[in-house]
């Protein structure tokens, strides 16, 4: 039974036209928090030197879409949830006619959105083949020209599909990886999609989504948007400080939770890893995903078992366990400035 409570979707539109608006000068990325769980826009802006598509100013990334209806894995007997509270934007035909009227409201031309069918989203991401990150139902509701870049499970899946013209396995992100390699086409050279894995997880569960853009004002270093809604090892993310040209770190994505399967496996690594995590990341912008209490059912649902620690309870943990001296400690909090982003809110990553 679905039990999710339904949200107005004029706020996502208010919201993300705000974002927008606030970064058209600054020339900015803007994230946006499509539901209370991990489902993300990621919205560009075109370089100066970049002959943009016309009436277009931003290029747009869907990451993980799952947008209404539940998600189940294996078969609902097995594992089924729903969204607690409903998504700000239910379907992806609603989702474009936000993102066209957004831009019709940032350029000179004078455009209108009645019967526009062009799509405003340019990528989708998808970082794990469950159905929480990998929804059909969302996923059949965008054009099919659009480019999908996913982990090698999930393209499969995807593949098997035959809706997508193009599905492409993401390159892993190894050290000393220059970041430009990792611009498949179609994606325009100054984006670059890839993933980091720890090699010791066979199954690569606990990994990251790197979307890395060229910065304006130099001529091959990047900033980038990493993404890890189950977590990934910390010790895994220094392979970033290898990076050549240099990768800066705008986002840090991941969740405050801490969660598993009772007698089994850790699902999401929570704030301690992610703690440790931003201690060698030094991201400027670290945001909470994939911590949304969602209502289930199955053989799955009474085994999870979550955890939920604030960032100052991780870090004193490590504190403690690491006999930090003070002002080390006092340094390692000026990092630790986390945004928990609610369903339908943006954040200008400046």
């Amino acid at each position: 039974m679905d039990t999710s409570i339904d949200v107005d979707t004029s706020q996502l539109h208010a919201q993300l036209k705000s974002a927008l608006q606030l970064a058209h000068d600054a020339r900015t990325p803007v994230i946006t928090h499509l539901n209370a769980d991990t489902t993300w826009l990621l919205s560009l802006p075109y370089p100066d030197l970049v002959s943009a598509p016309q009436g277009r100013l931003r290029y747009n990334i869907l990451i993980d879409p799952w947008l209404d209806g539940p998600q189940e894995d294996v078969a609902s007997w097995f594992s089924k949830q729903w969204h607690l509270i409903k998504s700000s934007v239910r379907t992806i035909a609603e989702l474009n006619r936000i993102l066209c009227d957004v831009e019709n409201s940032l350029s000179l031309l004078p455009t209108s959105s009645d019967g526009d069918s062009s799509s405003f989203i340019d990528a989708i991401v998808l970082s794990h083949e469950f159905t929480d990150h990998c929804h059909r139902m969302t996923l059949l509701e965008v054009d099919h020209t659009v480019p999908v870049f996913a982990t090698t499970k999930a393209a499969q899946l995807v593949r098997s599909w035959n809706h997508f013209d193009k599905v492409v396995d993401m390159a892993n992100f190894t050290p000393g990886t220059d970041w430009k390699t990792t611009s498949h086409s179609p994606l325009p050279s100054w984006v670059g999609i890839s993933r980091l894995v720890t090699s010791s997880d066979a199954l690569y569960y606990h990994s990251a989504i790197v979307i890395c853009m060229q910065r304006p004002e130099t001529a091959g270093e990047a900033d980038a948007l990493i993404y890890t809604p189950h977590g990934v090892e910390a010790s895994t993310l220094s392979i970033m400080t290898t990076a050549s040209p240099k990768v800066n770190v705008l986002a840090f994505l991941h969740g405050l939770h801490d969660v598993s399967l009772k007698w089994s496996k850790q699902l999401n690594l929570g704030a301690v890893n992610a703690v440790k995590a931003q201690k060698i990341l030094h991201a400027k912008y670290w945001i909470g995903t994939h911590d949304e209490q969602k209502p289930g059912s199955g053989l799955i649902a009474p085994l999870i078992r979550r955890k939920i620690y604030t960032v100052q309870e991780a870090l004193a943990m490590i504190q403690a366990a690491e006999k930090e001296k003070s002002e080390e400690a006092a340094a390692c909090i000026e990092d630790m400035k986390y945004v928990e982003l609610a369903n339908g809110e943006s954040l200008v990553l400046e």
